[in-house]
């Protein structure tokens, strides 16, 4: 499966548009996010969800893979535009970067020292 998805479904007129991209977490340790954003097509999207961290791409994967088997049997399907959400995903991956790394003990350059050097 791929690291990206775009859904619509069409009800009563309106066009609901789902984008899912997986992408890796700061840090470079093998973390993953799989980020998606809902809302009306051709509008801002009106909800944005991180889920993660995931243990390696492919997990990430299975996790999106599940959602969009999900997402089929209510009347989505696959789009063929190109995805129009992609900043907005990229500000939440952002956000969730800083989040993970303003936790206290989540990342320590100066290791505590017991006093004694």
């Amino acid at each position: 499966m791929s690291r990206s998805l775009c859904l619509t479904r069409q009800c009563l007129g309106l066009v609901t548009r789902i984008e899912c991209i997986i992408r890796p977490l700061a840090g470079d340790n093998g973390r993953w996010t799989l980020l998606c954003a809902a809302g009306m097509s051709g509008a801002q999207p009106s909800a944005i969800r991180a889920q993660g961290p995931f243990h390696g791409p492919f997990v990430a994967e299975d996790v999106l893979e599940a959602i969009a088997e999900s997402l089929f049997v209510q009347g989505y399907i696959e789009c063929s535009e190109p995805p129009i959400w992609r900043v907005h995903l990229q500000a939440e991956l952002r956000r969730v970067n800083g989040e993970r790394y303003s936790l206290p003990g989540a990342f320590q350059r100066h290791p505590e020292t017991d006093g004694q050097s």
